[in-house]
């Protein structure tokens, strides 16, 4: 599969403070990738040298396998699509003159694509309403329009839903996907982890500038997966018991045992009592990606 951007050791230092360390990421085409890290992680900064607005004090990234300082990377970066922190728009304009403005400042010649730009981003119908008068959703649509005007197949979104109210948060959500669809590749930088993991099909986690870690969706599915997880006084008779009644489980430790799929716990209990095998504790496990970030980011500290 062809990767649509890598870095390799990218450090980023302004004078004696380093806020990328080392930094590796792969981002896959067709991916929407989630970057996930804290405020002051480094994830902005990681933006904007990807799309060309700093560069890096060492290491090299590269974009469609071209590296950045080759001299064919303004063709790649030409596929790039992005809103880095606020996006930029004018007030006074109509949503349609605001792309007006932007084709002919990137050198457009034609805007037949402009009203279809405001249709799949669903705009087509707020005529020449001021931009300054848009909801917040409605502004951050007609930023990711702006963004599309060059029909780039790289898109870069960060925060893309930092403040919109609910209807706002899933309008931004289809709109990401049916642009995925597409065929467009998406990195989104996002502290909203519950949404980010109803649209990432890869995740990337940032901390103290660096990536600590680098999973897909399935991967981060598996591991988050709902599982009861007993401690028995009798592993042998429990894993016996299992496998005798085709049930999925995994052992943790020497007493510990995580169980899942729809099982009834309470025939549990009582078939291994009767094997002489108690379960002496019980919980349910239900881990969130919330959990799983501070999890790692707890573990990768204590290392």
């Amino acid at each position: 599969m062809i990767n649509v951007l890598e870095v390799h050791n990218i450090e980023k230092r302004y004078k004696n403070i380093s806020v990328l360390k080392n930094l590796n990421m792969t981002i896959k085409k067709g991916a929407i990738y989630g970057l996930i890290g804290k405020n002051g992680s480094g994830k902005t900064t990681l933006i904007r040298i990807i799309t060309g607005l700093q560069n890096p004090t060492s290491g090299f990234y590269s974009l469609y396998n071209v590296p950045y300082n080759d001299s064919n990377i303004l063709d790649k970066r030409n596929r790039i699509g992005a809103i880095v922190e606020t996006p930029s728009m004018y007030g006074n304009m109509s949503a349609k003159d605001n792309l007006i403005v932007q084709f002919k400042n990137i050198g457009i010649p034609s805007l037949n694509k402009i009203d279809y730009l405001l249709k799949i981003v669903g705009l087509q119908n707020v005529g020449s309403k001021k931009v300054k008068y848009f909801s917040l959703g409605m502004k951050q649509r007609l930023g990711i329009a702006i963004a599309l005007s060059s029909n780039p197949d790289f898109l870069i979104l960060d925060e893309p839903i930092n403040g919109l109210d609910p209807e706002g948060i899933i309008e931004i959500r289809e709109l990401i996907l049916n642009l995925n669809k597409k065929g467009i590749t998406i990195l989104i930088s996002s502290h909203y982890l519950d949404e980010l993991s109803k649209i990432a099909t890869y995740y990337g986690f940032l901390d103290n500038g660096r990536i600590i870690s680098e999973i897909s969706a399935d991967e981060l599915n598996q591991k988050m997966r709902k599982k009861i997880i007993v401690k028995v006084n009798n592993l042998k008779e429990a894993v016996k018991y299992f496998e005798i009644k085709s049930i999925s489980y995994e052992v943790n430790d020497n007493s510990q045992i995580s169980i899942y799929g729809s099982v009834n716990i309470s025939e549990i209990v009582l078939d291994l009592s009767k094997r002489k095998c108690i379960i002496e504790e019980i919980h349910e496990n239900n881990e969130t990606l919330e959990n799983y970030y501070i999890n790692l980011i707890g573990s990768d500290r204590r290392d």
